[in-house]
């Protein structure tokens, strides 16, 4: 005969009710009352039925995932898949299953109505590629548990986590300045591009500190692709007065500067440095291996499991934050030789 949570409560000695808040992970339970109830389960072999309890609690244990998933996105952003990683592995230790789902910015809506309307998840994660103001919108009506990765570009009553870009920019140009570099070139996206921008605030900030200028027309925008990167850096290689170091704003840029760089006849870092954003996937493969600041994005997806749990037990829980600090990787591209 299989076991039920009656013969568990009866061996721990305690109520089927405190075993079932233990199973459900409550805070309310002491550690040695849910240690001695864990012991028992495994004792005893008790395995829930978790279908009908979800469905006693109006609960899937299901969270979605809301992307742009284009052709190549593997290639164009590995970071999407490190996020996933780290969501998925937070989610699996608290019995949660993530669903990932691809959608532009108009399809996110109509999918957030459909999931919302059918109480088809729990909750959602999205990705800010995605989002907009009438996403936001239906959100903040509905109350429905989310969080977003990544700062929205509008004001909004969103729960997000992002990394400190401006703060990235300024950790690069800081070490840059200590290896005694004073001729700034900057290769990143475009206006819309938030990452590259705040990135480009973060330099600027800490270059007007150190009263060291950041030419204008050493300032290159392109769509952050390796062919765009390439012809930025190519414009900037024809200026007599050269840069001692140029930025890149991502390691495609980073990739395709380097190689522009050499095949020009120069050497890096002697007659130029480079320095870019993030370690994967280009950073440890060029020649030489580039510096980096560096941000965790498995741990930026382990917050955001955390935080649309916490979302869906404290729907009043508001969360807008920086979250995952940058580190600083030093390696042979920013030797500045003397």
């Amino acid at each position: 005969m299989a076991v039920t949570i009656k013969d568990v409560a009866k061996a721990a000695g305690t109520s089927t009710a405190t075993v079932s808040k233990v199973l459900n992970g409550s805070y309310s339970i002491s550690e040695a009352t849910r240690n001695r109830v864990n012991k028992i389960v495994e004792e005893l072999g008790y395995h829930p039925n978790v279908r009908a309890r979800n469905f006693a609690r109006k609960q899937t244990n299901s969270i979605v995932f809301i992307t742009d998933l284009k052709q190549h996105t593997a290639f164009n952003n590995p970071h999407m898949f490190e996020i996933m990683s780290g969501v998925e592995s937070q989610l699996s230790l608290k019995n949660y299953s993530l669903k990932v789902r691809g959608a532009n910015s108009e399809e996110a809506c109509i999918l957030a109505e459909q999931i919302i309307a059918q109480k088809s998840a729990d909750g959602i994660v999205f990705h800010a590629s995605v989002v907009t103001e009438k996403l936001s919108e239906i959100l903040i009506n509905s109350q429905f548990p989310h969080i977003v990765i990544g700062l929205p570009d509008f004001i909004s009553q969103l729960c997000w986590i992002d990394t400190n870009n401006y703060l990235s920019g300024e950790i690069a140009t800081r070490h840059l300045i200590e290896e005694g570099y004073t001729k700034f070139a900057y290769i990143g996206g475009y206006e819309e591009d938030l990452i590259s921008e705040h990135r480009l605030v973060g330099i600027k900030t800490a270059l007007k500190i150190a009263k060291i200028e950041l030419i204008d027309s050493f300032i290159k925008q392109c769509d952050s692709s390796i062919e765009q990167g390439k012809e930025k850096t190519r414009e900037i290689l024809k200026n007599n007065d050269l840069p001692d170091v140029i930025i890149c704003a991502n390691n495609n840029i980073a990739y395709s500067c380097v190689k522009e760089i050499r095949e020009k006849g120069f050497t890096i870092p002697k007659d130029i440095g480079v320095i870019t954003f993030d370690d994967y996937p280009y950073a440890q493969i060029t020649q030489p291996k580039l510096t980096v600041v560096d941000v965790d994005m498995y741990d930026m997806g382990i917050q955001a499991g955390k935080l649309v749990i916490n979302k869906i037990r404290r729907p009043n829980l508001q969360v807008q934050t920086y979250i995952t600090l940058p580190h600083l990787i030093v390696r042979e591209s920013t030797k500045k030789q003397v």
